[in-house]
């Protein structure tokens, strides 16, 4: 075969089959394009080649025009829309492939029919008099012929008209006359179109009139621009002047501007700037006023929009709109969905100030929008709702890549319904364990993922379901996915949580945690229960239990060690070799008590006591503590009563000393120690005493005051009932306080162990005292009790010495008398009623004294000696 091919043939960059591009169309270097204004230009280049080349185009010193430019037919075909003069030129466009490139140069010429410069000619209006101008200029390509017309013939054959020039495009008139109205044609044309206008020139002499309407009411909202007209008509041409309220007042040109057709216009109205304006037209030949008014408005405001809201499909959402406007406009509240009117729905209701929709749906998700209008402005304001619910379940579930002990698991989620999906739970059944309907929690995937890898245990018919989760709550649970039964096997695990302990001192009972039905891994699930006593060459004692998670082993030592092992095992072998757990067999009660036990008196209300600790092996448990047994005997005083009420103290652990806290000062206690277990107490150590130092005293038991005087008082008291020692004396202090609380200075007193009571002398009348009073031994002070007196006033001293009609013998002696006058009134009247004398009548008789009055006869009643 080498034969056929020279080394061109092997080794050539360009094989015979590919080429340089060249033209189809067109087959020329250039050519040439002539288009239209306005209309499209389209230039077409088709080159071959191979490979096929590629297409670009150009403007030869220019850009192509972006915005009209588009290119079909893969690029061989430029398009540029709405053609203008600067789009002359000329165009390349260029094939090119890995072989070469060629050009092809195509100019463009544009032409245009007549087009408008400044628009079409205005009609005119002038005054007798006047001067005006009347155009007509547009342009095209040629250069068009304008040629102008007189009601219909041709200017050139019309009357003259002195006051009348035209200058090709542009006719002038000067002081023109009433005779000069005419209709003037301007025809524009060249070989592409013409152009054709007519403007009506019109001489007039009239007065000025106002069109606008009077006292027209214009409203316009506060901020907003405010355009007040003066349409108006007149020959000459009115001039427009603007007032407000009065003709002597001018406008402020700040913020008033007048137009060339009288409009006025105020560029942001305020309050201030309504009221009545008139409008001035003046001319010479008169002069024309009109009213109009202008009001100012405050705007309509939503106050409260609108806002975002998510709510769960079945509920109700409600949109606020508060809104604020004049009160001299008509509101109208409306509300759209999505820009369209709402639906016709009874779920819908429309309030003054709100939208309520009841049991939402999912075609209510959406933009709502309410719209405030008045006659002159309005506002408004949206919000989107979003309708949101628990997740579609997930569907299509299938198992691939099954192995003995995994299976990949895909599923296709349901709809989120608006509320991203968290998590999927996915969930198993075991047929084969557990009764049909039972689920369990296998694993969770994020809410992203759609597959997941499942760790499977052997012996177990599993099927699978998927439930998607998110900020809505849980989806329904998924169909189940097709059984998948995994192989048994030995077991991969040994139970968990083996204890050894004792029930009674003469067993050892081995419990563990048993493996679940997944753990199992097969059928016929036992248990290899392993033990031996911790001693050297002890050897292993080997049971199998079933059904069962303890296991006791009887006649043991007590509170011996062992070695545990259990191990889980089934028809088709056994777990791994078991960890080895530590234990012991039951517990007795000690069988003996703590010994050296000793008491150290730290103060006179604290004590340590210190003990021997009792040998491990003669606890025969577990060592849980010590307890001190401790009692007060009685206080070290002979005439105080005994006491014999116990107290325990208990010291977890292993302790050799305690201290007893809170004891009684100067009194006998007794104690003694014992060690406990988990099954008890061991019998008690010898009972031991200390005595416990003086204390300080407790505070006296009462104190009071009595017999109360003018600079004196006494003091009685109880000795404390805590004594805590022997007394040795009183301390009593005291001071004057004042009606401010300002304190005097203090006075004290020592007080015999024996003495209760004391008098105070030379004390200040009718001034508050307070005392302290405290006990003492040998050891100090004791707490003090305190109490306030007052010392009596001079005028209570003096009330109770010459004050005798509170006294008793007074009173009775007052008594007497009256009763002797009731009976002397009592004698008298029964004298009288007897007629009788009585022995003091007879002496008045007797003795007539000019000096001496009897009694009365009529008053019975006794005269008077003088």
């Amino acid at each position: 075969m080498a034969a056929f091919y020279n080394d061109t043939d092997l080794f050539s960059e360009d094989p015979v089959d590919e080429r340089r591009p060249t033209f189809l169309t067109p087959s020329v270097p250039s050519s040439s394009k002539m288009v239209l204004r306005g209309q499209v230009l389209e230039m077409e280049c088709i080159a071959e080649g191979l490979p096929t080349p590629d297409i670009t185009w150009a403007k030869v010193g220019g850009d192509l025009p972006a915005t009209r430019t588009s290119f079909l037919h893969h690029h061989k075909t430029l398009r540029i829309a709405n053609v203008s003069e600067a789009d002359a030129g000329e165009y390349q466009c260029t094939a090119r492939n890995k072989h070469g490139s060629v050009g092809h140069t195509i100019g463009v010429t544009v032409k245009a029919a007549p087009y408008w410069i400044s628009g079409a000619p205005r009609n005119l209006v002038m005054a007798p008099g006047e001067n005006g101008v009347l155009t007509c200029r547009a342009s095209g390509t040629p250069k068009p012929d304008i040629q102008w017309a007189i009601n219909g013939m041709a200017i050139e054959n019309s009357p003259k008209d002195p006051s009348r020039k035209v200058e090709d495009d542009t006719i002038i008139f000067s002081q023109v006359q009433t005779g000069s109205s005419a209709v003037y044609q301007c025809n524009i044309s060249n070989q592409y179109g013409y152009l054709l206008a007519n403007a009506f020139v019109n001489v007039l002499s009239e007065p000025p009139r106002v069109l606008t309407p009077a006292n027209k009411v214009y409203q316009v909202i506060r901020n907003q621009p405010a355009l007040l007209d003066c349409t108006s008509f007149g020959s000459p041409i009115p001039k427009i002047t603007w007032f407000k309220d009065s003709r002597s007042g001018t406008l402020d040109a700040e913020t008033h501007t007048t137009h060339d057709n009288g409009t006025l216009e105020i560029g942001v109205a305020q309050p201030k700037h309504g009221g009545k304006y008139t409008c001035v037209a003046r001319n010479s030949l008169g002069i024309y006023e009109n009213h109009v008014h202008l009001e100012v408005k405050e705007p309509t405001r939503i106050l409260k929009q609108p806002e975002y809201r998510v709510v769960q499909r079945g509920r109700s959402v409600v949109f606020e709109c508060k809104v604020k406007h004049d009160s001299s406009l008509v509101p109208t509240m409306t509300w759209l969905k999505d820009h369209s009117e709402l639906p016709d729905d009874d779920r819908f209701l429309v309030d003054s100030d709100s939208l309520t929709i009841s049991d939402v749906t999912e075609s209510d998700a959406g933009v709502y929008t309410c719209i405030m209008n008045t006659t002159l402005d309005q506002d408004s304001a949206s919000a989107e709702l979003t309708v949101v619910e628990r997740p579609e379940p997930p569907t299509d579930l299938e198992l691939t890549d099954q192995e003995k002990r995994s299976v990949q698991l895909t599923w296709i989620p349901g709809d989120e319904h608006n509320s991203p999906i968290q998590k999927f739970v996915i969930q198993y059944e075991d047929t084969l364990h557990h009764h049909r309907g039972h689920w369990h929690n296998l694993t969770e995937v994020p809410g992203t993922k759609t597959t997941a890898h499942l760790k499977l245990s052997p012996y177990v018919h599993y099927t699978f379901r998927v439930l998607a989760l998110n900020s809505m709550g849980v989806s329904r649970p998924s169909f189940p996915s097709k059984m998948y039964k995994t192989e048994a096997a030995a077991p991969d695990d040994n139970p968990t949580d083996v204890h050894g302990f004792g029930t009674e001192h003469d067993n050892l009972v081995i419990s563990w945690k048993p493996l679940s039905g997944l753990q199992a891994n097969g059928p016929g699930l036992h248990y290899r229960v392993m033990w031996r006593q911790k001693v050297m060459d002890s050897d292993w004692t080997a049971v199998t239990v079933a059904n069962n998670s303890k296991f006791v082993v009887s006649t043991t030592p007590t509170f011996a060690p062992y070695e545990i092992k259990v191990q889980a095992e089934n028809d088709y072998g056994a777990a791994p070799e078991p960890a080895i757990a530590h234990g012991y067999s039951g517990e007795d009660l000690p069988v003996a008590a703590p010994e050296s036990v000793q008491a150290y008196v730290l103060n006179s209300s604290l004590a340590e006591v210190h003990w021997e600790p009792v040998p491990h092996k003669l606890i025969r448990g577990y060592l849980k503590g010590y307890k001190v047994y401790y009692w007060r005997d009685g206080s070290l005083h002979k005439h105080h009563p005994h006491h014999a009420e116990k107290q325990i103290l208990t010291f977890s652990g292993n302790h050799s000393h305690g201290k007893l806290p809170g004891l009684h000062p100067f009194s006998l206690y007794s104690f003694n120690v014992r060690v406990f277990n988990g099954k008890g107490e061991g019998p008690p150590s010898a009972t031991q005493q200390f005595e416990t130092p003086e204390g300080v005293p407790g505070i006296p038991s009462s104190l009071t005051v009595t017999n109360t005087n003018l600079d004196s008082l006494s003091l009685e008291w109880q000795p404390p009932h805590e004594l805590n020692g022997v007394l040795t004396g009183y301390t009593l202090k005291y001071q004057p306080v004042n009606s401010s609380n300002e304190w005097g200075p203090e006075e004290e007193l020592a007080l015999a162990a024996n003495e209760s009571s004391v008098t105070l002398l030379d004390l200040k009348f009718s001034t508050r005292y307070k005392f302290y009073l405290n006990a003492k031994t040998h050891k100090g002070a004791g707490p003090a009790v305190t109490m306030e007196a007052v010392t009596i006033t001079d005028e209570a001293v003096a009330s109770r010495q010459v004050d005798i009609a509170t006294q008793g013998w007074f009173i009775g002696l007052m008594c007497a008398i009256a009763l002797l006058i009731l009976i002397l009134l009592i004698i008298c009247f029964i004298q009288r009623n007897k007629g009788g004398k009585y022995p003091v009548k007879e002496k008045e008789d007797a003795h007539t004294d000019p000096e001496f009055q009897p009694m009365k006869d009529e008053d019975c009643t006794f005269g008077e000696y003088r």
